[in-house]
């Protein structure tokens, strides 16, 4: 493995080159005992200063070539990745993906700045330090935290956590009066660019909570919590609370018409049962009717000498006579023979139609 010469450090203090000399004074190998990546998910990734490198063995050099090749088990490339990591979302784990992804054996440290050091150089966060570590912790990715992070990695900060290479998105971050606080990384050969994830980043999470404040704010005061946990004014709690009855009383509204097309729609389904009932029983009434009185009914075949034409048979009802028995059948059966007729007529016209 090469190995670091004395005299290969660049301004900064970071090594910069190697050789392939051994070393001057025979050193005895040493066994690496470095952190092993986590293998299960069972427990959060521990803290720096739980499980901090005590390894002896020379932490040699390594080139960005021979880390894609692929190190020793015993000798996992050690990558660090640092951010804020406020409101914990998809783009930052998915750039701790790449981080981690980046070399066959890697072991992934990754800094989280304090409070203090956030607010000063780049605002107030949502989330307290405290969280944002716990946050790291549980990300799948991270196999160890390192709170207080540095906001600039210094040659003894590097050395002291045995970093191989930083990971980060490659746009210069420009802080603390520098246009990149990268670019002495970068120089020295330890940067390995990320991508970032577009589309969602912590700013945005809270420009969406600015841009719909009212709506968050009603929210929060129907699940319980007080204007004044949500400091909001007296005049603003009470038009938020006022506005959520109004919505109750909309969704009512709209529960009662959903209910009301129901029941309407029941209704026409009903009546459309009925009508086609109705029209079955209709045909029904008439083929028998023709059945009957029709041009070949039973009527036109039987003889009825006993039913003298002009006889009137008395109902009794009010004392009003009805038609004769025989005019009676003669009439039916004259409408019977009409109603044949215009059966013929309908049907002809359905035919032709089709």
């Amino acid at each position: 493995m090469p190995v670091l010469t004395t005299d290969a450090e660049s301004e900064t203090g970071i090594p910069k080159s190697l050789s392939n000399e051994p070393p001057s004074e025979t050193m005895e190998e040493i066994e690496h005992t470095c952190p092993q990546p986590r293998l299960t998910l069972t427990a959060p990734a521990p803290f720096a200063d739980e499980t901090s490198c005590q390894c002896q063995a020379p932490h040699e050099k390594l080139t960005i070539a021979q880390a894609r090749l692929g190190t020793p088990v015993d000798r996992p490339v050690r990558v660090y990745a640092d951010g804020i990591f406020d409101l914990f979302h998809s783009g930052h784990a998915r750039a701790l993906m790449q981080a981690k992804t980046l070399f066959p054996n890697s072991y992934l440290l990754v800094g989280v700045c304090s409070d203090d050091l956030t607010h000063k150089f780049k605002g107030f966060t949502v989330m307290n330090e405290a969280e944002r570590y716990e946050a790291l912790r549980h990300c799948r990715y991270v196999d160890e935290v390192i709170r207080d992070a540095p906001w600039t990695l210094t040659p003894e900060f590097l050395e002291k956590h045995k970093i191989d290479f930083v990971a980060h998105d490659d746009i210069p971050y420009s802080s603390a009066g520098s246009d990149d606080v990268y670019k002495h990384i970068k120089e020295a050969g330890m940067f390995v660019p990320t991508q970032r994830t577009e589309g969602i980043s912590t700013s945005d999470i809270i420009t969406r909570i600015v841009r719909d404040y009212d709506v968050y704010a009603r929210r929060n005061l129907q699940r319980g919590y007080t204007a004044k946990e949500l400091n909001v004014s007296f005049i603003n709690e009470k038009k938020y609370r006022f506005q959520n009855q109004v919505d109750k009383m909309k969704e009512k509204v709209k529960n009662v018409e959903e209910r009301s097309k129901e029941f309407v729609n029941r209704v026409e389904e009903k009546s459309h049962d009925l009508i086609q009932k109705w029209e079955e029983k209709s045909r029904e009434f008439i083929g028998n009717f023709l059945e009957l009185f029709g041009p070949d009914g039973a009527w036109s075949l039987v003889a009825h000498p006993n039913l003298p034409v002009g006889d009137d048979v008395k109902l009794g009802i009010k004392g009003k006579p009805i038609i004769g028995g025989m005019e009676l059948v003669l009439q039916a059966k004259a409408i019977g023979s009409w109603i044949y007729q215009r059966q013929l007529c309908f049907e002809e016209e359905n035919v032709k139609e089709a």
